[in-house]
């Protein structure tokens, strides 16, 4: 019942914040901080011992915890959520994530909000379902649940194109919606006609039987909405503007969060549902991976608003996830999974770095800014710390990662990893331009507010606790990663225990895919038995 608390106190809590927004026009705020505060307690009781009376699944990942209730038995429909330790992972990042961004913008928001922390909370609580959903069909409904709340944050409260943004953001979500629930309904429909039971079950549907043209056409369904999530080149284009017009809370939760329900997609149902079939498609996926991680960073290089910046460095990093996940390895997919907490921990912050210059220059337009580092030492000191560990700086959670995916992907494909590779360089390049652009150099005359006339503030306790938070936590990855390693091992081997074999079949392995097999064949014992540490 655990998780089912979770997400009914990030739902009530939602409603509770409009309410009092609207009846006593106060006491959103904490109200909200609260709820999280409380989910974050609960999930932590899934930490002391998280391998206790586990329950093995189809693919033989451990499943903590479980709740499956009967929902609409007249389509095979349940409420069934579980938790393994992928999901924790994903569950505390989601947490995490959502206490930065209400801390970090606790007084950014100045109209209506009690709807405001309604649709903050709810985005979370659609979130938490998506990451712990065992059921297709409920699946879907969470998916849909943190889309509907994200428009309105981007439409109310975002800045002078709001409007077309959130259109943009929409469509390209909705469309890929749409074409994931087709995948699931025909999943479901060549399962029952091939079977004579209708059932959403993921755990059942592991064991459909379809055609491999089928499978390949339903994968594809599902890789296009997950791949738009992500997001991946060419189905990018709705994230730069999504995140540019957002506000400082709405960048936080796309780029640390909902970005992260794409891959997670991948990893838990597209690979296991469809193993033949991605195995079959994992060399267009790597292709799109490496081609996303070289165009996000010409994109980011190019851009002079911030903002826009560090959204197509989204782009980019999550190139990284993406070949991974398809690498179809355990050194490349555990790599993914820390590239997806470490791009979590430093985007955000990034993000919230700029929407407090923002704040208080009103501009984000690097052309105008510079010699920042005299009048904002604390805020220019964080944000190096935070742009020097996006591009991968040896002893943060984000060299691990990187790392750890282009040497799992390296023996899947050599000329596609020399390519990604290449991005690493553009990494180093757009963002030490940010820095020399805003923080050195000459002074633009903005170091005054342009409302009062009198100095800009620099990072207030409040903001420096923040921001500082996450920079231990990128550290703490970077020189001990073995932790999380450990925990999304069981499901690694789980999510890629059919692809091996699928490989096996094909004749086509070349790397080790599972904790058994990296061990045997000298992989590296610390990442996938959880021996010595990295």
């Amino acid at each position: 019942m655990t998780l089912l608390a979770i997400i009914a106190i990030l739902f009530i809590g939602g409603v509770l914040a409009w309410l009092s927004g609207r009846l006593l026009g106060r006491g959103s705020r904490w109200i909200s901080l609260f709820s999280l505060l409380l989910a974050t307690a609960l999930l932590g009781r899934y930490w002391p011992d998280f391998t206790a009376g586990a329950d093995v699944g189809s693919g033989g990942e451990l499943w903590w915890d479980s709740l499956q209730l009967t929902w609409i038995p007249r389509f095979g429909i349940s409420f069934f959520l579980a938790v393994d330790g992928l999901g924790f992972l994903m569950l505390a990042l989601t947490l995490l994530m959502g206490l930065f961004g209400l801390i970090m913008t606790w007084r950014d928001i100045r109209f209506r909000r009690g709807f405001f922390y309604f649709n903050y909370l709810w985005i979370l609580a659609g979130v938490i379902g998506v990451f712990t959903a065992m059921d297709l069909f409920l699946f879907f409904f969470f998916w849909e649940v943190m889309l509907i709340p994200m428009l309105f944050l981007i439409a109310v409260w975002g800045y002078e194109q709001r409007i077309y943004a959130a259109i943009k953001f929409f469509i390209f979500t909705q469309a890929s919606s749409l074409l994931m629930l087709i995948a699931i309904v025909g999943l479901v429909y060549l399962h029952y006609s091939n079977s004579g039971q209708l059932t959403f079950n993921y755990r059942e549907l592991l064991s459909a039987q379809i055609s491999p043209t089928a499978a390949y056409w339903l994968m594809l369904g599902f890789f296009i909405a997950f791949a738009v999530k992500l997001p991946a080149l060419p189905v990018h284009t709705w994230l730069p503007d999504a995140h540019t017009q957002a506000p400082t809370a709405g960048s936080i939760l796309l780029a640390a969060i909902l970005l992260k329900t794409g891959a997670y997609g991948l990893l838990r149902f597209t690979l296991p549902l469809f193993p033949e079939a991605s195995v079959a498609f994992a060399p267009v996926a790597m292709t799109i991976g490496a081609l996303s991680v070289i165009y996000g960073a010409v994109l980011a290089f190019a851009q002079q608003d911030m903002k826009r910046l560090v959204a197509y460095s989204s782009v980019s990093h999550m190139g990284f996830v993406l070949l991974g996940l398809y690498a179809l390895n355990t050194i490349a997919v555990q790599g993914a999974i820390m590239q997806m907490i470490a791009h979590g921990f430093s985007t955000a912050a990034l993000f919230a770095l700029v929407g407090a210059l923002q704040q208080r220059l009103h501009t984000r337009d690097m052309a105008q800014l510079g010699g920042l580092w005299a009048s904002l030492p604390k805020l220019s000191a964080i944000a190096l710390f935070f742009a020097v560990a996006s591009l991968g700086l040896p002893g943060l959670g984000n060299f691990i990662a990187e790392f750890l995916v282009l040497l799992g992907s390296f023996d899947s494909s050599r000329w596609i990893t020399v390519v990604a590779a290449i991005g690493l360089v553009g990494a180093a390049l757009y963002a030490l331009l940010m820095m020399q652009r805003v923080f050195f150099g000459e002074s633009r005359g903005l170091n005054t507010d342009a409302t009062a006339k009198e100095p800009v503030i620099d990072l207030n306790p409040r903001e420096t606790v923040a921001l500082l938070s996450l920079a231990v936590a990128l550290v703490f990855l970077g020189l001990r990663p073995q932790p999380v390693f450990d925990i999304a091992a069981p499901s690694v081997a789980g999510s890629l225990a059919r692809a091996e074999a699928a490989r096996t079949e094909q004749g086509t392995v070349k790397a080790p895919t599972s904790i058994e097999t990296a061990t045997r064949s000298g992989w590296p014992k610390s990442i996938s038995t959880g021996g010595e540490s990295l």
